[in-house]
Formats: C-alpha cells, sequence, structure tokens
C-alpha cells in the first residue's frame, strides 16, 4: 500500500468530514466564550440517537421510506446533540459552574450513554454486532451516480454521501456569519467582552444559550455521519467516535478559530489519522505515535500563535470564563 492511494485519501476525507463537523459546532460555541470540552460525548449522543431513531422506524415497516429515514435519523440525532448542549449551557451560564469540569464530564456521560443504549439495540436485534438500518445507511452513503465513471477523482471527490458537501457549505455559511452578519458579530463581541456587550443592549445569556446549543447540535452530525456512513448503519463501541471528538477540539486551536480554516485542517487530520494503515512493518508503538502526530502539530501551532500574538489568530477574550464571575 502507498501513502498516495485513492483508498487512503477516500478514508482521510471520511474521518475529516467527522472532525470537521465537530470542530464547526465548538467553533460557534466558543465565539460566545464558552469552552465546551464535552465535544465527543455529543458527538456520541448524536450518533446513538440518530442510530436509535432508525432503527424503531426501520422494525416498524416492512419497506422504510429513504427520505423517512433520513429525516427521522437527523432529527434524532440534532435534537439529542442540542440536548446536551443545553445541560451544558445550564450548568455553566446559569449555575455558573467550571467549564472545563462540566464539559469532561459530559464526554464521560454521553459515551457512557450512547454505548448503553448502544448494546441494548444490539440486544433488540439478536446479539452483538447484528443491529443494522440498512436503509437509513444507504440513504447517507449514497454518491453521484456517475462519480465512478470519472476515474480516481471522481472516487476520491465526488464519490461520498450527501453529508460530506454539507459540511463545506456549512463551514462557508459560518464564516460569511460570523463576520459579516450583525448577529454573528454580536456572537463576536459577546465572546470578546460579555460585560460591554451586555452594556450595549445584547442578550449575553442568550446568545450563549443558543450559539451552545445549535453548535452542540452541528457536533453531533459528526457522529451520525461516522456511525451511517463509516460504519454502515451499526454500533461501534471501539472509541473511535471519542477519538475523532478530542482530534475536533485540538483543530479548533488548530485552524485558529477560523471556520475556512477548518475544511483543509479536518482532511489533514483525517490523513494523519489514518495513515499509519498504510505504512508497512510498523510495530504497535509507532502506530500509537502516528495516531499522536496530529495533536503534536496542533501545539507547536498553538506555540507559533502565540508568539506571533496577531489578535486574529487568538481565541475569544471571555473564553472558558463566567461572565457573571467577571462582573463581579
Amino acid at each position: 500500500m502507498t501513502i498516495f492511494s485513492s483508498q487512503l485519501f477516500m478514508s482521510a476525507i471520511i474521518f475529516g468530514t467527522v472532525i470537521l463537523y465537530g470542530a464547526l459546532g465548538e467553533i460557534l460555541a466558543e465565539k460566545s466564550g464558552n469552552l465546551n470540552l464535552g465535544v465527543p460525548g455529543i458527538m456520541y449522543l448524536g450518533a446513538i440517537a440518530g442510530l436509535a431513531g432508525a432503527f424503531f422506524y426501520e422494525m416498524s415497516t416492512p419497506d422504510p421510506n429513504g427520505f423517512l429515514c433520513l429525516v427521522i435519523s437527523l432529527i434524532f440525532a440534532f435534537g439529542a446533540s442540542c440536548l446536551g448542549g443545553l445541560l451544558y449551557s445550564f450548568l455553566t451560564i446559569t449555575l455558573r459552574v467550571n467549564q472545563n469540569v462540566t464539559g469532561l464530564t459530559l464526554t464521560i456521560f454521553g459515551g457512557g450513554i450512547a454505548n448503553f443504549f448502544g448494546g441494548a439495540l444490539n440486544t433488540l436485534a439478536g446479539g452483538v454486532g447484528q443491529i443494522s438500518v440498512a436503509s437509513t445507511s444507504a440513504v447517507y452513503r449514497a454518491s453521484l451516480p456517475f462519480a465512478n465513471d470519472l476515474g480516481a477523482f471522481g472516487k476520491v471527490i465526488l464519490g461520498h454521501g450527501f453529508l460530506v458537501y454539507v459540511a463545506l457549505v456549512l463551514a462557508v455559511c459560518m464564516a460569511w456569519f460570523l463576520n459579516r452578519t450583525r448577529t454573528g458579530l454580536n456572537l463576536r463581541a459577546v465572546g470578546e467582552n460579555p460585560a460591554t456587550a451586555d452594556a450595549a443592549g445584547i442578550n449575553v445569556t442568550r446568545y450563549k444559550y443558543v450559539a451552545t446549543c445549535l453548535g452542540a447540535g452541528i457536533s453531533g452530525l459528526g457522529g451520525l455521519y461516522y456511525t451511517m456512513d463509516y460504519v454502515k448503519g451499526t454500533w461501534a463501541s471501539d472509541g473511535t467516535i471519542e477519538s475523532l471528538g478530542w482530534l475536533a477540539v485540538a483543530l479548533v486551536i488548530f485552524a485558529t478559530w477560523k471556520p475556512l480554516n477548518v475544511i483543509w485542517g479536518a482532511y489533514l487530520f483525517g490523513y494523519l489519522r489514518w495513515l499509519y494503515n498504510y505504512i508497512e512493518g510498523l510495530g504497535r508503538s509507532s502506530q500509537e505515535i502516528f495516531k499522536m502526530i496530529p495533536y503534536i502539530v496542533t501545539i507547536v501551532v498553538l506555540i507559533l500563535v502565540s508568539i506571533r500574538k496577531k489578535r486574529e489568530n487568538q481565541p475569544p477574550a471571555s473564553l472558558g470564563l463566567s461572565y457573571f464571575r467577571e462582573e463581579r
């Protein structure tokens, strides 16, 4: 196998898309000043909720409708992830609990809930590894009919499900929203200086709640995509979703909180995350070192950004801090 094989690039885009959704959701939350380290747990919630919704629908009818499969799984995944974001918001904004502790707890909670219900769904389906939502997965994995006729280019660039391209559009729209709209600028003001934003008549609490909940919903779509596309509508409790969730958090720093930078950064992380499978003769210890590369790159970027000290490359000034605590 070669490090330039089309299959590796295909895997990089798949894994990169999962990371991309997680990072975009986290950027939206962090722009409001909320540091949500619960992204892996939220991605777990999106994955299991979307799978469960599709599973019970497909069990209820002998001829599942593809459109309904899509709508039900999306609603369940986005809704469950938003609830995770709502829980985080209530604890950190209303009750003023420490953001780092809350986020890490949410990650543990989300992973535990997802694996518990994943095991329950496997039992309902007849045993471990038996759960399958083939009709729903087929909708998510469907690509353009002429993609394979265009050779390697068509397979690598056009041979993916629709959520890959939705993520790209979402990144562009988020960049426009944050930089070109009044609401986006107000959100950034809340993240930079909530006291000043409040004095200017901006409802700080509302902006924080909405940004964090919507960001969680977006992150949850990454877990849904992994479950429906990569593992083809089954449940895998191997910890991959969690590892990709942490890469999404790291990517936010790597991309210097810019949605457009997240696009190429996500695919780079996806490539590095899967590269060790395409290098022959690597031992287990060497494989673990390769898995560390994205984090090492992020640390290097963080150091360089800190040295340059450009304002546009820095995190929101109030990130991780309680507005109410600052006000006192």
